[in-house]
């Protein structure tokens, strides 16, 4: 697929991508890029799954309780639909999204957007999670994040499910994850 670029305003853009575990710190650290970002008088556009309802319908709500409105989508090309003259865009929760995001990221970067992508790396069985693998690979730029584990009080890069449901995709919070550390993930209760 050929993409041609366009540069915004004559600037270069790139990719950002903030990745680690559950209770990691991931969307707080979207939203402070963010808030600097309309501090700065930059055109920001925020994006979110739309299936990620768990905090709020429409705003992306850190654990620590930072708020900052986002855009529901169903699919990643709507984003490309809504980035006119946008100098910023922040996308949550990358990992809910369809197998188009990298190359949206990727047209976006290329007609001179900052593009903030914050998600989850791996899944509760340790796996790489949807489509981060493949932005990780297009980032120019990756901050990995460690949660502390609620076990041992070590750095946590895993997302333990305390439930016994298998399917991949399980919305929860601390109800039904909890951050651990590679030894105590690794450990049978």
């Amino acid at each position: 697929m050929f993409i041609e670029p366009v540069l915004n305003g004559g600037r270069r853009g790139w990719i950002e991508v903030i990745c680690g575990s559950m209770f990691s710190g991931k969307t707080e650290e979207l939203i402070r890029r963010l808030k600097r970002a309309k501090i700065a008088h930059l055109k920001v556009e925020i994006f979110k799954p739309s299936i990620d309802v768990r905090y709020h319908e429409i705003n992306i709500i850190s654990h620590d309780d930072n708020v900052i409105a986002s855009t529901p989508i169903d699919n990643s090309q709507t984003i490309l639909l809504m980035a006119s003259g946008v100098d910023v865009i922040g996308i949550d929760e990358a990992q809910f999204f369809d197998d188009l995001l990298p190359d949206v990221c990727d047209q976006l970067a290329l007609g001179g957007t900052r593009v903030i992508v914050a998600g989850l790396d791996m899944d509760y069985m340790g796996k790489p999670f949807g489509q981060m693998p493949f932005l990780l690979a297009r980032a120019d730029f990756i901050t990995k994040l460690h949660a502390i584990c609620v076990k041992c009080g070590n750095i946590a890069n895993y997302s333990y499910r305390k439930s016994e449901k298998n399917a991949q995709i399980l919305l929860g919070e601390k109800d039904v994850y909890e951050p651990r550390c590679r030894h105590c993930y690794q450990l049978i209760e």
